[in-house]
């Protein structure tokens, strides 16, 4: 595992609600596959060619992973609008590498992620208020 299992429970409790309530990163709702309950999880999220990329920086037995596996999919908040993704499946590097456009940074080697999560587009919808008919508009 790339980064230390202690520091994505310090993630999970301190620094994930923070960024999920600041709004500024992309969020992962996905289902619990054991309990069933509906997590969010923010994280990177890069567009690429028919959907996005997520590198994994804890490896792919973090709890959000293995619940898009089992669930077949999830939706990303981005930019205004909810995406919903399926066909998640682990890539490595190289077909990862491959994917995403040249101006995004590759992770450190010292990292030494070398798994990848890739999903592709199902459906958009807006979330923005002001483009969704019968909301009031700010």
């Amino acid at each position: 595992m790339p980064m230390p299992k202690w520091w994505g429970h310090v993630n999970k409790r301190v620094f994930n609600p923070r960024a999920i309530s600041g709004g500024k990163w992309p969020v992962l709702v996905h289902v619990g596959r054991v309990s069933g309950a509906t997590y969010r999880t923010p994280l990177d999220a890069y567009p690429v060619d028919g959907g996005y990329l997520f590198v994994l920086v804890y490896g792919s037995r973090s709890d959000w992973v293995r619940n898009v596996l089992a669930a077949d999919g999830a939706r990303l908040r981005v930019d205004g609008q909810e995406v919903e993704l399926a066909a998640p499946r682990l890539v490595g590097e190289d077909e990862a590498f491959q994917a995403l456009p040249d101006e995004v940074a590759r992770p450190p080697r010292l990292l030494r992620i070398t798994e990848f999560l890739r999903m592709d587009l199902a459906a958009v919808r807006s979330t923005d208020r002001d483009s969704q008919p019968g909301l009031p508009r700010s």
